[in-house]
């Protein structure tokens, strides 16, 4: 690909997944979107929840297994390596869509909020959607969504990977963006059948991926990780007053 090429493929992929974001925000919270998480079923329970379990699935072998160093290695043979990551975010987002178009709603209510405690929970959905996001800049949006590495690409400079530093909220926990993606999946003013298999499996596949991707960070970044790991917690933030802690990032 040439220098242009692999730019304007960059920056389609980016807008790609802003708009594969903004459905996602309207798809999980039933806010507007043609296809939502909820609703009343259409298929027969067993088929229904085959569907979703598959989707979930194979989003879940796609985004981890393309995250994978060994799996990176192999892939820029056949990728340039400058597209790499505008790759890995194309097929999430094309996952993704797989999955907002095929989802198969199973009816059935868990629970149901109403009034102050309605309007809560869909505050802490949408904060959930802002911790995300801020996680991202926080550590490098552009990096991680591809469009540092085609424009270096495109003006002839070397990639320049993140170096290990733990700004803002990676303070706190080590993990803010699945913090972000629990708090998206779990604050639900309606709690439906499909909605809580969803909550249950993206869960836990949140917690096998942190085993994939700490490996990783300590193959990486041996000392610091190791260090950054023991004195700070995973997902939820140690009460009391916090230790100070020099400044040290995680990509």
């Amino acid at each position: 690909m040439s220098r242009i090429a692999t730019l304007i493929y960059g920056v389609l992929t980016y807008a790609f997944f802003l708009g594969v974001f903004l459905y996602a925000i309207g798809f999980i919270g039933g806010f507007y979107t043609p296809t939502q998480l909820d609703g009343p079923a259409e298929r027969p329970l067993g088929i229904a929840l085959a569907v979703d379990l598959g989707l979930l699935a194979a989003f879940a072998v796609q985004h981890s297994g393309m995250a994978r160093p060994a799996f990176k290695r192999w892939w820029i043979r056949i990728v340039p390596q400058a597209a790499e990551r505008s790759t890995y975010v194309l097929f999430t987002n094309v996952a993704m869509v797989i999955l907002f178009l095929a989802w198969q709603p199973i009816g059935g209510v868990v629970w149901e909020t109403e009034g102050l405690v309605r309007t809560a929970v869909i505050g802490v959905y949408l904060l959930g959607w802002v911790v995300l996001l801020y996680a991202t800049f926080l550590i490098d949006h552009f990096d991680l969504f591809g469009l540092k590495q085609v424009w270096r690409r495109f003006r002839n400079q070397d990639y320049i990977a993140p170096q290990f530093h733990t700004p803002g909220m990676y303070q706190v926990v080590r993990h803010p963006l699945y913090v972000g993606w629990l708090m998206i999946f779990w604050a639900a003013p309606t709690m439906t059948v499909a909605h809580l298999v969803f909550a249950l499996m993206t869960t836990a596949y949140i917690l096998v991926a942190i085993q994939f991707e700490e490996r990783d960070l300590l193959d990486a970044f041996p000392r610091e990780y190791a260090e950054y790991r023991r004195r700070t917690p995973m997902l939820l933030p140690r009460l009391g007053r916090r230790r100070r802690q020099a400044p040290s990032t995680i990509i």
